[in-house]
Order: structure tokens, then C-alpha cells, then sequence
């Protein structure tokens, strides 16, 4: 009986349709611009083309915007690690433990430079506030007033943005 009714719907498939339906297509009216008509849309059209330029230039600036904010993020959450990584190879006893934080130190280093951080030049260089942070002074003869005379905390740069300013001991 279910082959029975299996044949029959096949047999109808193979039949072709004998029903054609019939589709007018409505008329297409002509429709005639002015002149000042197609300008005033073709000028639409230029302002939409150029706002959508626009659009796509300030998003993507945006986008590099959110990428450079977030690697500082990043980098900044890093520096007191390094830090102290620094700070544990001046104080180990130990030459093999040294030689490891001293590694360990240097590949930081190397990632920050692979991804655009620079670190602060300041060691001897005249006093910027830009750059360096004052947090002590120190009355010195033999050097140039306004000089930086210690690093106490490195600085570090992200392109032209400051991430850290150093802190640092200038001679008065």
C-alpha cells in the first residue's frame, strides 16, 4: 500500500504542469527629471558617498585609537614587574639567580620593543617635565643646574605617549 502511493506521487511529479500562470507585468511609467532635480539628487548622492568616507576613516582611526590605549594598558599593568625583576637582580646573592633575572629582564625588554615601547631616556639629560617626574633634589656643583642626576624609576613611551613618566633626582 506505501508503494502503491510512493509510485503514484512519483508518476505525478514526472507529469509536466498544466497550469500556466499567466503574469502581467504592470506598465512602467515614464517618469522625466528636471534638470535641477538631478542635481539636487546627484548632489545628495556626492554628500552621502562623502559622509560614508568619512564614517569609514574616523571609525578605523577610532579603532587604532582603542588598540593603542588598550597596549598601554597592558604595558603599564607589565612595568612593575620589570621593576622588580630589576630591583631582585641588584639585591640576589646568587651569580646563577642574577643571570636568570637578568634574562628574564631582557626578554621584557625585547617584547617592549617589538610592540613600539621606548624606554625614557634620562641619566644625565637636562630635566623635562614631559618626560620625568622630580621627586628629589639634590644641590650639586659639578653639574648643570636642572640636570637629572638619578633615574629612581624608569619612564617609558608608547610612540610619542608618555605610558610612565621617570622619576627622577635633579641637581639644583
Amino acid at each position: 500500500m506505501a508503494e502503491e502511493k510512493k509510485d503514484e506521487i512519483l508518476e505525478e511529479a514526472d507529469e509536466p504542469a498544466t497550469e500556466e500562470v499567466a503574469e502581467e507585468a504592470p506598465e512602467a511609467e515614464e517618469k522625466t527629471v528636471s534638470a535641477d532635480e538631478y542635481a539636487a539628487m546627484y548632489d545628495k548622492y556626492l554628500r552621502a558617498i562623502a559622509e560614508f568616507d568619512n564614517y569609514k576613516k574616523r571609525t578605523q582611526k577610532e579603532k587604532e585609537e582603542i588598540y593603542s590605549i588598550a597596549k598601554a594598558d597592558v604595558v603599564l599593568s607589565l612595568l612593575p614587574v620589570i621593576d622588580n625583576f630589576e630591583r631582585a637582580e641588584k639585591f640576589s646573592e646568587d651569580k646563577n639567580v642574577e643571570e636568570g633575572m637578568a634574562l628574564i629582564r631582557k626578554q621584557f625588554n625585547e617584547f617592549l620593543k617589538k610592540i613600539g615601547v621606548e624606554e625614557i631616556e634620562a641619566e644625565n639629560k637636562p630635566f623635562d617635565p614631559n618626560f620625568h617626574n622630580a621627586v628629589l633634589h639634590e644641590d650639586r656643583e659639578d653639574i648643570p643646574e636642572n640636570t637629572v642626576v638619578e633615574v629612581l624609576q624608569k619612564g617609558y613611551k608608547l610612540g610619542e605617549k608618555v605610558i610612565r613618566h621617570a622619576m627622577v633626582k635633579v641637581a639644583n
